[in-house]
């Protein structure tokens, strides 16, 4: 009887003695001893970039299945289950299904050494290869040229915008993370590129001459704003008059232009709008409006963001701007490898407070003492720190019952809130 996915995937996480280790090396061998269903996916988009990766994918499923496409898509981290990251032709994958793969998988592995992050790509590819779909939407883990998902010939490419994010693997430097992002562009494939600083439009525009790739770049090949509440789309082939993405944000506009470009591509005209307006993606500010904790504070207007760099740092607070006058407090959680100070940085202008947490049961966890300090560098000069969110959440109610309240500064913190909150 095969054990519990859970069961499982504890025991893939000893096969490594490292989380992160970039190379294609492992993944080749045992896609290959697995008989390579990377060779036997449905055309695949293939999606890069520091930020809005997850949000382009979920727009441009929206679309592909507004007309009626079956699509399997592949995301990570997950935030409340690991089968959130293996969608088989629309549905999240089975508990049956997952554990069955894993275990084949491990078998077929034979005890080799290979990350956890590697095994399970492998094991999504082995599903998307034996399930019918007619598209195939796969997100990077980390960078591209070396993440384990590049290991097929896909159909389309995208890299969204890139920021300086895991320094320790990708490069110092906005062109050495670029190019990196740009080891996805693949000969002759055409590829869409969403807003970009000069240097890092530099990188990725040279690669894809290298490649003989065809490139649709923002503010080239199109362009996307927002005009009297509208979502405006223009492009080679003309002009698109749509609603605002559902998903909140002025950064979610630049998100849904590269999605409106790829489903051109595609010859998907018509998807454009769904693709907007019928999008969902968890904690990029989501609102909480039920569940336990949302319900133990009625008063309070509760919204949920994973954003973690300083990029995501920025569109959060570009985002909090657009929304009407409320005072405004941050319940924040990060993990040591990101650049906390940076990303609080935009954040001191949007909100009057800052309480610091521990992410709970997360190694790379950073105090929250540490958060808190970090606050007052960054320029709040309201912190404090809490054994919880709750509590957080309780002592911000007390002091302002009508406030504004976003928690923030991690997937990991987003997806524990997520299954406390039901």
């Amino acid at each position: 009887m095969t054990q519990p996915s859970d069961e499982i995937l504890r025991r893939l996480m000893t096969l490594h003695p490292k989380v992160i280790d970039l190379t294609l090396d492992r993944v080749h061998r045992l896609l290959a001893a697995l008989g390579h269903p990377e060779r036997a996916l449905p055309p695949v988009i293939h999606i890069a970039g520091t930020n809005g990766k997850g949000s382009t994918q979920a727009m441009i499923r929206a679309g592909l299945e507004s007309q009626g496409k079956r699509v399997h898509a592949y995301t990570s981290p997950h935030l409340a289950r690991f089968h959130e990251r293996i969608r088989l032709a629309g549905e999240l994958i089975s508990e049956p299904a997952l554990s069955a793969l894993l275990d084949e998988c491990y078998a077929v592995n034979g005890g080799e050494p290979i990350t956890f992050f590697e095994v399970t790509t492998c094991a999504a590819f082995l599903a998307f290869a034996r399930t019918p779909a007619d598209y195939t939407l796969l997100e990077v883990g980390l960078g591209g040229r070396l993440d384990a998902t590049n290991v097929m010939d896909p159909a389309l490419t995208i890299i969204t915008p890139v920021s300086i994010d895991h320094q320790q693997f990708l490069g110092e430097t906005l062109p050495e993370i670029a190019g990196e992002k740009a080891g996805i562009i693949k000969r002759g494939v055409p590829v869409v590129v969403g807003p970009q600083a000069p240097e890092g439009l530099e990188v990725i525009e040279t690669r894809a001459a290298r490649m003989g790739a065809p490139v649709f770049a923002y503010g080239q090949q199109w362009m996307v704003s927002e005009e009297r509440g509208r979502l405006i789309f223009q492009d080679e082939t003309g002009l698109m008059d749509l609603p605002l993405p559902n998903l909140p944000g002025p950064h979610q506009v630049q998100n849904a232009g590269a999605a409106i470009a790829a489903l051109r591509l595609l010859g998907l005209p018509d998807a454009a709008e769904p693709a907007v307006s019928r999008a969902e993606w968890p904690a990029r500010m989501q609102r909480l409006r039920k569940g336990p904790l949302a319900e133990s504070a009625p008063g309070i207007e509760l919204w949920l963001d994973g954003g973690h760099n300083p990029a995501g740092g920025a569109a959060v607070a570009a985002t909090l701007a657009q929304m009407p006058a409320r005072p405004t407090h941050l319940i924040c959680g990060m993990i040591n490898t990101k650049d906390v100070v940076g990303y609080m940085r935009p954040l001191v202008a949007r909100a009057g407070s800052l309480t610091a947490v521990t992410i709970p049961e997360e190694p790379n966890a950073v105090p929250a003492e540490v958060i808190m300090a970090d606050a007052r560098q960054a320029g709040f000069t309201r912190t404090a720190t809490a054994a919880s969110v709750q509590k957080a959440l309780d002592r911000i109610a007390a002091e302002d019952p009508r406030a504004r309240v976003l928690i923030c500064g991690s997937l990991y913190l987003a997806g524990q809130v997520l299954r406390e909150n039901g």
